[in-house]
């Protein structure tokens, strides 16, 4: 695709932006502003209360706190990508290459890593763990990484001690392609144990095997590609929605995000694709890929208001997609709570989601 420069766009969008934020005094540092739907105004609660009132009940929500304008900002860059955007392609069209790839996936690497995160007790983003959690991604990422001299790691800080992580292999176009999984996890309390293996253990290890495969084989790719691993998000998208907003500050060219969020967990033995909050020209390309690099059919469904990272890229103005296991009828029942166990998980299933982040990736280098 065809890039172009959206400073000039971003700049006229930054007063809308922050004009829109309400004007009234923000209450004391330990309230945040949350929002459940995007009518929503935004309603001031203590952390406890996020929790018990909405991620207890698996009700979704956005933590706008500190990311007030990026709705705002995001609509403008919407606006400006109708009007420059080529479709995505009608179908893919690297097999060959992808093929290739795919074959290097390895079952063991999403099983042993997915031991990693699970033998952690918790890795609730301002829980005691939050900073074991966080030395364990990165170390691995740049474990996985070190392959290739040519891919950087880094974290990325936020308001609270558990940073985000970010690998990114160069391409000769700096327009930049995003696979993304959340490395948090969150129990039946906020202190209690929280394997996490189904969510979303399985996530990340699809994402860091296919950086495995990409980092071992030196892939040189057209556009840049990058591989986030978000914390916060069982707090209201904290993490991605501030790699977002600062990307949308900063004009990142980001031509698509496809994040997942639970890969091991399927009575249906299907990959689903969520359309609401997701850009549906990318839906529909993952959707022709699944069939071409994975065993397993399309299923669809929706998920509602702030149900995984994606929407944080989505709120940004950025095509984003939803990759999950299953629908949500018959989606894990052990989540968030100290039954998410890896005895839970699939890998076979792991697997196929696996191979399809590589082919998404050798697909979207061309985009």
């Amino acid at each position: 695709m065809t890039g172009f420069s959206r400073l000039a766009v971003l700049v006229a969008a930054l007063p809308l932006a922050f004009a829109a934020v309400r004007s009234a005094p923000r209450p004391a540092t330990e309230l945040r502003l949350v929002k459940t739907s995007e009518e929503d105004p935004g309603t001031w609660m203590t952390e406890e209360e996020k929790f018990e009132k909405l991620t207890s009940k698996r009700i979704g929500f956005m933590d706008i706190t500190d990311t007030m304008e990026l709705e705002t900002m995001g609509a403008a860059l919407k606006a400006a990508r109708s009007q420059k955007r080529a479709a995505f392609p009608s179908s893919p069209s690297h097999q060959t290459q992808a093929n290739t790839l795919i074959k290097n996936v390895k079952q063991s690497n999403l099983q042993t890593w997915t031991n990693g995160l699970a033998d952690i007790y918790n890795r609730y983003y301002r829980g005691s763990y939050a900073g074991t959690s966080a030395t364990y991604m990165y170390s691995t990422v740049t474990s996985v990484a070190s392959a290739n001299s040519a891919i950087t790691v880094k974290q990325f800080s936020h308001s609270y001690s558990q940073p985000s992580v970010i690998a990114t292999i160069p391409g000769s176009s700096s327009e930049v392609v995003i696979v993304s999984a959340h490395y948090d996890s969150v129990g039946s309390t906020t202190s209690g144990r929280a394997p996490g293996a189904d969510d979303n253990a399985s996530g990340v290890v699809a994402v860091l095997e296919a950086l495995r495969v990409l980092a071992e084989a030196k892939y040189a790719p057209a556009n840049t590609l990058e591989f986030h691993f978000y914390s916060g998000e069982e707090g209201g998208l904290l993490g991605s929605r501030d790699v977002f907003n600062s990307y949308v500050r900063s004009g990142v060219d980001v031509l698509a995000v496809m994040n997942q969020d639970m890969t091991g967990f399927s009575p249906n033995n299907v990959i689903a694709v969520y359309t609401d909050y997701s850009d549906t020209n990318l839906n529909n390309f993952i959707k022709k890929l699944i069939p071409i690099y994975t065993s397993l059919p399309v299923s669809t469904d929706k998920c509602g208001y702030g149900c995984s990272d994606h929407a944080s890229a989505y709120s940004a103005g950025y095509p984003a997609a939803y990759v999950c296991d299953e629908n949500i009828r018959d989606s894990s029942p052990y989540i968030h709570s100290a039954q998410d166990t890896v005895s839970t998980v699939s890998f076979p299933h792991v697997l196929e989601h696996a191979k399809l982040t590589v082919g998404f990736l050798v697909e979207a280098s061309y985009f």
